[in-house]
């Protein structure tokens, strides 16, 4: 059936030829459609040098990591049948107009000059509604009017495909269909024999995906092979009220799930409603405090008694779940657009839904858990160096989402189940296990992980105003400030966050984050009653601070700046660790330091950015927004408008990858994609926000 829609894709992309669609705030190199965790990520390519540019119809979705999640959407106006979205191989609509928001994709389409489709992807975020914020589900609302005044008789029909409860195309799906009591239809879907944590190509292998809509009169539903449910609303205008019980592999006549809304003769504009989510009773598995393993229940089973009570919940609330959202979205665009103007919010706003869609809330009565997964670049859980870029959208949006994405991570440690004095890296080499490392073999990064706790212990603690944190994790914190006060003025051999760039003693701006660590817990002892602490560490920092401008300035260059590492004067990185001492309110580093850092990026900029450093050309968006976010303002809005020309002009082809080549704006080597990490693009906001 695959070869039959490639051969009529010939007709959907001849169709497009001739469309032309707006894109607002930018065209992104790829469009979220339902983003919600690290296993809900459904996406259109939007990239010049893949995908059809950003078209809804013309295009299969597919999970972040490439493989396609069959989703289809086809329109019978009058008799004629056209496809709005995915690749079933009808005639494509004219899609016109393109826009989203930090919570949504919405699509203009036009049907000749008759209809007019408003096709609306919600993602809802809540970040303080921890109920709705649980739930792993998300909307498609499809609206449609006349155009030219007339009656039309229209039907809308949508699909999915078994694609989405695996990534193994040979593994068995089984299926149901059914009605809630309060009027919910919905299709559940699911692997047969469920390989509960684990992933193939990172989709799970277990859970129930739902996939739902509004039980009204004209509701017609079927379940079979692609090419058999397609082609019966193409031709009927309905499905067959039958659900095929052939249980068979994935890629076996591809198996799919339809619902046809017959709307009738619309003259005002009507809409159908579907929703889209995946239930896992157990989420991740985690070592904690205890020796053994323990599965961790997602934090929605809390709130609802079964996986049908959620759905019916979710589905039904959609007036709600967007006001909340649509709040979001006002909030992100006024306070992005009074800080640094149109071209920061089309970076902040595309940043929000994959910050959050790494996520999961788990847990149960002990207090909540957020377990984040490393999207695309390894996998691990938790990761200090990916949460620490990643907390500004946290603490702009509620403080106490850091709070939960840091508790795995002490309590592991504070249980002495991690044997090395430093910080630990990760609680897991693989989402979604977190098995934790009591070997003490994970991936060392002892002077980056002891600054990024302590720093993200006290930037949470001062938005929450929660100093009785701080007393509670006082010993841990002050341990780790032990190996700073070793080593942060002459860092070993060793790597940073940016491993991919390789180890080197003597990093200038890792020595950086470890003197700033040790002035955060300074401040920390001080809060807490602890004055010896305070007066001996805030000496150290200082001492150190001012030893640090000598080793890591190159003073006697023709524009002065810090170097990679100390000594190598024709060397430069960004400075992006500077950013802690602005955001913790320290006044550690002189204001000469931000002043001489703000002059020298112009003169290194490339077509899209500033490098990383002087080993390569490419950069990370995240650091350029920290180091953008602590910059002159002239500086500052130079980052951004590089960044939103970037996206605009990007040949990449996947989510929003944080490291781009500055010249290309394309991949270098390492593809990252998807990553949590750019949640550092309301590192400005969060400054703006203020304490």
């Amino acid at each position: 059936m695959r070869f039959l829609q490639l051969y009529l894709a010939c007709t959907s992309l001849a169709a497009l030829i001739n469309a032309t669609s707006t894109f607002s705030p930018a065209r992104p190199p790829a469009i979220p459609l339902a983003v919600k965790s690290p296993y809900l990520s459904a996406w259109i390519s939007a990239g010049r040098n893949g995908g059809n540019g950003g078209y809804l119809a013309g295009e299969w979705p597919t999970f972040w990591e490439g493989q396609i999640t069959g989703w289809a959407g086809l329109v019978r106006v009058d008799g004629h049948v056209y496809t709005w979205m995915g690749l079933p191989g009808s005639t494509t609509v004219n899609q016109t107009a393109y826009e989203y928001t930090s919570t949504k994709s919405i699509f203009t389409m036009h049907v000749g000059d008759m209809v007019e489709m408003k096709i609306s992807f919600l993602s809802p975020i809540t970040p303080n509604d921890l109920r709705r914020q649980s739930l792993v589900f998300s909307y498609l609302d499809v609206s449609v009017s006349s155009l030219d005044g007339q009656s039309h008789e229209v039907q809308v029909y949508a699909d999915i495909s078994a694609e989405w409860v695996s990534g193994d195309r040979t593994a068995i799906a089984q299926w149901d269909y059914g009605v809630t009591s309060n009027g919910v239809a919905y299709h559940k879907v699911h692997r047969q024999t469920p390989l509960i944590f684990s992933e193939h190509r990172d989709q799970a292998e277990w859970g129930e995906w739902y996939w739902a809509t509004d039980n009204a009169e004209s509701l017609t539903y079927q379940a079979g092979a692609d090419v058999d449910v397609r082609r019966e609303f193409t031709n009927n205008g309905r499905l067959r009220n039958t659900n095929d019980a052939n249980y068979r592999a994935i890629s076996n006549n591809w198996p799919v799930f339809g619902f046809a809304h017959d709307v009738g003769a619309i003259e005002s504009t009507t809409s159908v409603l579907f929703s889209i989510g995946l239930a896992q009773f157990d989420a991740v598995q985690y070592a904690g405090s205890s020796d053994t393993l323990t599965p961790v229940p997602s934090l929605w089973t809390s709130y609802f008694d079964s996986a049908l009570e959620a759905l019916e919940f979710f589905h039904n609330d959609y007036d709600t779940s967007n006001a909340m959202s649509t709040d979001l979205d006002d909030q992100v665009a006024r306070d992005s657009v009074a800080a640094a103007g149109q071209n920061y919010l089309t970076i902040t706003s595309l940043s929000t839904r994959q910050a959050f869609g790494a996520t999961q809330l788990c847990g149960r009565g002990e207090g909540p858990y957020i377990f984040m997964k490393e999207i695309s670049s390894n996998g691990n859980v938790n990761t200090v160096d990916v949460i620490f870029p990643a907390h500004p959208v946290f603490l702009y949006t509620n403080p106490e989402l850091l709070k939960f994405l840091l508790r795995p991570l002490l309590e592991i440690q504070e249980s002495g189940h991690y044997p090395n004095s430093y910080a630990m890296h990760d609680i897991g080499t693989h989402y979604p296990n977190a098995t934790g490392h009591p070997d003490g073999n994970d991936e060392p990064m002892p002077l980056e992980e002891c600054g990024n706790m302590v720093i993200m212990a006290l930037a949470y603690a001062r938005e929450a105003n929660d100093t009785e944190y701080l007393e509670q994790h006082y010993t841990m914190l002050r341990e780790w400030t032990n190996y700073l006060v070793d080593d942060a003025l002459y860092p070993a051999n060793q790597i940073s966050t940016d491993d991919f760039a390789g180890s080197l003693a003597n990093q200038t701006n890792l020595a950086l984050k470890g003197i700033i660590g040790i002035e955060a817990m300074s401040v920390i002892a001080r809060m807490t009653g602890h004055s010896d602490d305070a007066s001996n560490l805030t000496a150290y920092a200082h001492g150190y601070i001012n030893r640090w401008q000598t080793l890591g300035i190159a003073h006697s260059a023709a524009q002065p700046h810090t170097t990679l590492s100390y000594g190598s004067n024709d060397s430069h990185g960004l400075l992006y660790n500077l950013y802690a001492d602005r955001e913790l309110g320290l006044n550690l580093v002189p204001h000469s330091v931000y002043d001489m850092q703000s002059n020298y990026y112009p003169t290194i900029q490339n077509t899209f950015g500033v490098p990383l450093d002087t080993r390569h050309q490419y950069t990370k968006g995240d650091w350029e927004l920290f180091t953008a976010a602590v910059a002159s303002t002239s500086t500052r809005d130079m980052f951004i408008s590089l960044i939103a020309e970037w996206i605009n002009q990007t040949p990449t082809s996947r989510a929003l990858t944080d490291l781009y080549d500055t010249v290309t704006g394309d991949y270098p080597q390492i593809t990252f994609i998807a990553r949590p990490v750019m949640g550092g693009a309301f590192a400005l906001l969060l400054l703006s926000q203020g304490p």
